[in-house]
């Protein structure tokens, strides 16, 4: 677990390990979500980057009836 600080500013820094394993690179946008009192940010694909992203996904799971 990372601990950061946030500033006068309200700015943080996130760590080098987590920018390195997601790809981040400055200037690159992130969505912010409030989720059950905790803060998530999600790194933002633009449309080229995505493509493919769910290749091999299982979608084997059950369903329910109306989504069959």
């Amino acid at each position: 677990m990372e601990v950061v600080t946030v500033s006068p500013e309200y700015q943080i820094v996130i760590p080098l390990k987590f920018r390195r394993a997601l790809g981040l690179k400055p200037g690159q946008k992130v969505q912010v979500i409030l989720y059950h009192n905790r803060i998530e940010l999600v790194p933002i694909m633009d449309a080229k980057q995505a493509r493919g992203f769910l290749k091999g996904i299982d979608t084997s799971v059950d369903r329910d009836l109306d989504r069959r």
